[in-house]
């Protein structure tokens, strides 16, 4: 059988190079995207399955470069995961457009452009996109009106994206995890957040990388082929709570 390949952007850490590894572990190749040529390549340097390409999905130039490069390379595109993304959080009187334009054009630009710069490939091997959004895009918080805003317009372009591509074999869904065990969120996360999240999340307790990357692995694969247009919380129950985590609201 002809190996897939998956392109994954943001893939020098976190959810992306979870995603990544559970990949490889699956059978598959990588292209790792990330704008942080650095610390891309420490991540890709063990990864025998995977090459790293160093661009910035915001750009459309870029977008269409890394596409060319990454087909020249793989021959082929089976999968993207759109995963890039900028969390920068602040009251909305703070926000002020360049701040606005800041977040929308990674979280929501990158987003679409990867996504058009890659359909002829997905179209080719009726292939699946994935596009990470966020709990903040299925339930508002303070601090997160443009990164919120952001999330909730991926959820929805992924709907145009099933709507529309599902005729050319392409599966579009979304993922949107909840509170994840990241090293950023845990040197942000004050105690008092930490166990304000734990007492509105179902489970009890923040998920892993890895968690969310199972649910992003099975969703690209051949064993969710008849799973399109879906937005999945991966959140351990949080959005079935409603609002409330006063220790945000600071």
């Amino acid at each position: 059988m002809t190996q897939k390949v998956a392109l994954v952007t943001g893939a020098a850490r976190g959810i992306g190079l979870a995603t990544t590894k559970l990949f490889i572990e699956e059978g598959w190749k990588v292209a790792m995207i990330d704008r942080d040529g650095d610390e891309l390549a420490v991540a890709a340097k063990d990864l025998d399955q995977a090459q790293a390409f160093v661009f910035d999905v915001s750009i459309p130039e870029q977008v269409d470069q890394m596409v060319a490069e990454v087909t020249a390379a793989f021959g082929r595109i089976d999968a993207v995961v759109n995963n890039a993304g900028v969390a920068d959080f602040g009251p909305i009187a703070e926000t002020d457009f360049a701040r606005w334009r800041r977040v929308m054009e990674t979280n929501l630009d990158g987003v679409f452009l990867v996504s058009q710069a890659t359909t002829p490939a997905l179209k080719e091997t009726k292939g699946a996109l994935v596009n990470i959004a966020s709990i903040s895009g299925l339930r508002a918080s303070t601090l997160r009106v443009a990164y919120g805003t952001s999330k909730a317009a991926v959820i929805q372009l992924t709907k145009q994206q099933a709507a529309e591509l599902g005729e050319h074999g392409i599966r579009a869904n979304c993922v949107c995890p909840g509170p994840v065990r990241t090293k950023l969120a845990m040197a942000v996360h004050s105690p008092e957040i930490i166990a304000a999240y734990h007492d509105a999340i179902p489970l009890n307790r923040y998920g892993s990388e890895r968690e969310i990357a199972e649910v992003i692995v099975f969703l690209c694969s051949d064993r969710a082929s008849y799973v399109t247009g879906q937005v999945v919380a991966a959140d351990g129950g949080f959005d079935s709570t409603g609002v409330g985590l006063p220790a945000l609201r600071v």
